[in-house]
């Protein structure tokens, strides 16, 4: 692991213990929280450094983290209990709890490791039929296998419609024949399944791979401009075999059954977003507390005072929005439209968050690291890690345009 010296530590003041109450939440959701936190100022704090500014490598995949993650029962807070989950009240309220505290120290572990791992993959296999469900869930969840969500092609992304996609099962005997190729794809290039939105006779349909079967080719990670420890390659497959038993959602079912994933995944962008803006204003907190210019403490001046209470609101508005998405789908509700609302609000929080706290600490927050010192400084990964967060997952203008149909009616908006 790296030894460059993070500037801050585990001990950095958490503000949210002073701004957010949690008096509305279960004492589950609060016991939650207090593990995760533990497990992500043990494990992860002290790794942050490296795992955030990484580069994009087959071996940079932190497969540590995940056994940790795996044996502190992290993978075990999504499910039931008879696929070997915790079987909690609210699983989605928790799942999305532990996305923010995994951001906060490492946006990657958190989208890569929990979001794409527990929520794309998990999900996809809670819902699909029985054979599948039993068989790959409990392995998932002790940490034994890595899944990949692929429904992205290279010309099919914010469109995931069968016109527009590519990638094409043939029937033949016993099973289906696939071809086609995913870009943007979480996990590819270190996964052991992955679950594929093809098309099948003009229908959409979500099979199964395995993707050690002959055929199944991964390119090298991409060189992303942050969240680099998300590694995604683009994946071929070339008449790849996959039996009739393999098949999670039927033709006509396939596009359904990935919204229906990615509809989680929007909750869990927000809380990533959350955990990212989180830290980005304790960082700042405690510089302003700290740093004087002309006789004064920053935090002394009314400009960063009216800023940062501005930016306060944001971050309970955004934690507020996720939580009440996450709480609809336990109450078994649709979650819309709050889930794009949270999706939207959380992806762009840590975004102003992040350049205010970048502009408070002058020079030291354009800094990776201070040759004087050795010292490692956080905001310039969170300033590339958050950007994402308003593209991937359904971007935000199509949340944006959700929200409005909604509001004015597709009469109008289509």
């Amino acid at each position: 692991m790296s030894t460059v010296t993070p500037v801050v530590s585990s001990s950095l003041r958490r503000t949210a213990d002073d701004l957010f109450d949690d008096f509305l939440l279960s004492p589950e959701i609060v016991m939650i929280r207090e593990q995760v936190r533990e497990f992500a100022d043990t494990v992860l704090a002290p790794h942050a450094v490296e795992l955030n500014t990484a580069e994009e490598s087959k071996d940079a995949f932190p497969h540590d983290i995940l056994r940790q993650m795996a044996s502190a029962g992290l993978y075990e807070i999504p499910y039931p209990e008879d696929v070997g989950g915790r079987g909690l009240e609210q699983r989605m309220l928790a799942t999305a709890t532990v996305l923010e505290e995994l951001a906060y120290y490492s946006p990657g572990v958190a989208s890569a490791l929990y979001d794409g791992q527990a929520i794309l993959v998990g999900k996809t296999l809670e819902a699909a039929p029985s054979h599948i469900r039993n068989d790959y869930l409990p392995m998932l969840i002790r940490g034994d296998i890595v899944g990949s969500f692929a429904t992205s092609e290279p010309a099919a992304s914010t469109d995931l419609s069968a016109q527009a996609m590519k990638t094409i099962a043939r029937r033949v005997e016993g099973g289906f024949r696939l071809s086609g190729q995913k870009r943007w794809i979480t996990n590819s290039c270190v996964a052991d399944i992955m679950t594929v939105l093809c098309v099948v006779d003009g229908e959409q349909a979500m099979l199964l791979v395995d993707m050690h079967e002959d055929g199944v080719h991964v390119g090298d990670p991409d060189r992303k401009m942050g969240n680099r420890l998300q590694l995604t390659s683009d994946v071929y497959f070339d008449d790849v075999f996959v039996a009739n038993d393999q098949v999670i959602a039927a033709p006509g079912s396939g596009l359904r059954a990935a919204l229906a994933s990615l509809a989680l995944g929007r909750i869990g962008i927000g809380a990533v977003g959350v955990g990212m803006a989180q830290r980005s204003f304790d960082l700042a907190v405690a510089h302003m507390r700290e740093r004087s210019a002309f006789g004064k403490k920053l935090a002394e001046f009314q400009h960063w005072q009216f800023r940062f209470a501005e930016h306060a609101i944001a971050i309970e508005s955004a934690r507020s929005l996720y939580q009440k998405a996450a709480l609809k789908v336990d109450s078994h509700r649709v979650p819309e439209p709050e889930a794009s609302m949270a999706k939207v609000s959380g992806s762009r929080v840590p975004v102003d968050v992040t350049r205010d706290a970048i502009q408070v600490h002058g020079g030291y927050g354009f800094l990776r690291e201070l040759s004087a010192d050795g010292c490692a400084y956080p905001l310039e990964s969170i300033w590339r890690d958050c950007k994402i967060g308003e593209i991937y997952e359904g971007a935000n203008e199509v949340q944006l345009w959700s929200i409005a149909r909604t509001a004015l009616g597709r009469d109008l908006t289509g």
